[in-house]
């Protein structure tokens, strides 16, 4: 206390100098009416420069949320353009005439038609960890069995297909990623009927292969690879990638397709995973089928 005393003491001419400062701008302020004018000008464009600076930080500070929330909107838009795709090829099925081949198929009489239709859903996830420098790589997402994540379920990122869902655990999931020599996609060029197997070769994180199309096939760089929908993970459509190249496999009769992947696996934050509500049964009248071969 006594340090401080001797510090104001010796500061006194200062301290009286800015006290006298202060009390000729009031004096100045309150009797002046031009002065308060401009001090009140002044003030305020301080404090606009003051509060852009300040908006500027706290949007660059908010940047991390705001991207969370555009991916993940993104996926939900991608899952809605995947349903309403489903309903359009649907809708194109439905507007062919079978009458003539199906007279006395009771099932095509157009108010007894009775049909299933597969219903998906969209849940979407976070990724936590993902590994994209191995033979074999996989993804860890931040959803489990506790938000009704099972195995065998399709995931996607807002670009296009990443991987299918192999294990789970109450709060948490791995997921076999598509840059994965174990894994397999039945996908088709869009717009035909040529489909066959996706397959990663682990010499390039955006190159894939989709081998086994017939050689009378006609293809054309740049084509859209999409999920053909012959299996119980993916519905129809879901994005892949495009032709990059192709040429004839070491059997002349098919044609192997050089496919640029449309997910960047490098930069992963935010999945959709698929959940077909009808897999179950699906896959239950397939084993029947194949039991009673």
């Amino acid at each position: 206390m006594r340090k401080l005393l001797a510090f104001l003491i010796s500061k006194r001419h200062w301290i009286l100098f800015l006290l006298c400062e202060i009390i000729s701008f009031v004096l100045i302020y309150r009797n002046n009416a031009y002065q308060q004018n401009m001090m009140l000008s002044s003030a305020n464009v301080i404090t606009g420069h003051i509060s852009s600076a300040s908006n500027v930080v706290f949007s660059y500070l908010n940047l991390q949320t705001v991207n969370q929330e555009l991916l993940e909107r993104n996926i939900l838009l991608e899952a809605e353009l995947i349903r309403l795709q489903s309903l359009l090829d649907r809708a194109a099925l439905d507007t062919i005439d079978f009458s003539g081949i199906h007279s006395g198929d009771s099932l095509m009489n157009g108010g007894e038609q009775q049909r299933e239709n597969y219903t998906y859903e969209y849940l979407p996830a976070g990724v936590v960890n993902n590994s994209v420098t191995h033979v074999n790589n996989y993804i860890t997402i931040n959803k489990g069995a506790d938000d009704g994540i099972r195995p065998d379920m399709g995931v996607v990122s807002p670009r296009g297909v990443a991987g299918i869902v192999v294990t789970v655990r109450e709060r948490y999931s791995v997921v076999i990623s598509l840059l994965n020599s174990k894994f397999k996609l039945s996908c088709k060029v869009k717009n035909t009927g040529y489909f066959g197997a996706l397959t990663w070769k682990s010499d390039d994180l955006a190159i894939a292969y989709l081998e086994e199309l017939p050689s009378h096939a006609t293809f054309q760089v740049g084509d859209t690879v999409v999920t053909s929908g012959y299996s119980a993970i993916f519905p129809p459509g879901v994005m892949v990638g495009v032709v990059e190249a192709y040429g004839k496999q070491r059997d002349d009769n098919f044609y192997s397709l050089k496919v640029r992947l449309a997910t960047d696996f490098r930069s992963l934050s935010a999945l959709c995973v698929i959940v077909n509500r009808s897999q179950d049964k699906q896959r239950e009248i397939e084993r029947e089928a194949i039991k009673n071969d």
